[in-house]
């Protein structure tokens, strides 16, 4: 977490977190996990009265932030739902929200939007290919006849898919990249709900069939796709990126308390020169991540020409890291961490989902190298 919070920055990191705590604590998160929904009852609306979908639209729209930065006031809140590996699709919704604030039309501005800022319709953003590959809109392609638009292909790692109500997506066509808002009962779209390495939340793949749609179900000037895009991109790599640092964060608090209360030999096994090493290795790498995510935030926040190229390094970054560190924590717990009742497991499936979310990090070690033209 930055350091230079203000107090309404700090007043809503508490307010979330007392939510949380409240409301989907740790052990209600394992026991949702057996459900289709893994959600609370009325959790997504409950959220959405604390202004968590919010942040990144404008008051005339019907947003607003805390502090005038909402990017930066939405990572707050998704470093500390990764602290509690909160479920739902906080990141794709703000996705989202964002997208039709920016580029959505008057009709989807007067419709859509409110619905989801109040928590009242989900929307998820099924931008991946149908093996939950980037860049977006590869894996679906949209034709034109009539002034109509046809859709076929299909989008992978849509998270929580069988819940929402609306998809944007991106797809190809001879004219260039589009995007659209397809209402999830649409004629020809189908879903095939995906076994995820985290259980605390829901994937699905989504299937278009020859999906027709209205020339209203454009988001966006196409002319413009491949921006709105970035942005959206930038936009869910800085969330994911703080949500995989909360989750680092908290799993790191666990095994340093843990090396301070077991003992063995009659001392804390945190009293071990091995031991000790390995924390401060891990403890250093924890602080790294929280620099890099704190950076990649304040880049795009800002518009930097340069944050496409610092977000796909903290998420290059803490990927790879954050796994390393998680694989730690287990070294340090030993035996005991390797029980499905220790909440370890859980922790590092978040960390390694997230890694792969919005592409993996060597394929933005790749995207680096292109943007220097390496």
């Amino acid at each position: 977490m930055e350091l230079d919070l203000i107090g309404d920055q700090e007043l809503l990191r508490d307010t979330a977190a007392k939510f949380m705590d409240a409301s989907c604590p740790l052990d209600v998160v394992r026991q949702l996990s057996a459900t289709d929904t893994g959600l609370p009852a009325n959790y997504m609306q409950e959220a959405a009265e604390l202004g968590w979908f919010s942040l990144l639209v404008p008051a005339e729209d019907g947003g607003g932030s805390v502090s005038g930065d909402g990017l930066r006031d939405a990572a707050i809140l998704a470093e500390e739902r990764g602290r509690r590996l909160q479920p739902g699709p906080f990141v794709p919704m703000n996705v989202v929200a964002s997208a039709l604030a920016a580029r959505g039309s008057a009709d989807q501005k007067a419709k859509v939007l409110p619905a989801i800022l109040n928590g009242e319709a989900l929307a998820t953003w099924a931008a991946a290919d149908g093996a939950g590959a980037w860049p977006p809109g590869t894996g679906l392609s949209a034709s034109s006849a009539g002034g109509r638009f046809i859709l076929s292909g299909c989008a992978g790692l849509a998270q929580d898919a069988a819940l929402a109500d609306w998809f944007l997506v991106a797809a190809r066509s001879p004219a260039g990249q589009h995007q659209f808002l397809v209402p999830s009962s649409t004629p020809g779209v189908s879903l095939t709900r995906r076994r995820a390495h985290d259980i605390t939340q829901r994937f699905a793949s989504v299937d278009f069939e020859g999906v027709e749609l209205d020339a209203d179900a454009v988001v966006g000037d196409p002319a413009g796709t491949a921006d709105d895009l970035e942005r959206q991109l930038q936009v869910a790599l800085v969330l994911s990126v703080a949500e995989t640092v909360g989750a680092i964060e908290a799993l790191f608090d666990m095994t340093r308390r843990y090396a301070i209360d077991r003992t063995a030999f009659g001392r804390p096994i945190g009293s071990f020169q091995a031991v000790k090493h390995q924390l401060a290795d891990m403890s250093l790498s924890v602080e790294a991540g929280v620099s890099i995510s704190a950076a990649a935030t304040r880049a795009v926040q800002a518009g930097q020409d340069d944050a496409g190229e610092i977000a796909s390094m903290a998420k290059a970054w803490v990927g790879d890291t954050g796994i390393d560190i998680a694989q730690g924590c287990f070294q340090v717990f030993g035996g005991i961490g390797y029980t499905w009742e220790h909440d370890l497991h859980l922790f590092l499936r978040r960390i390694t989902m997230n890694s792969l979310l919005y592409g993996q990090p060597d394929w933005h070690r790749e995207r680096i190298c292109e943007i220097h033209g390496l």
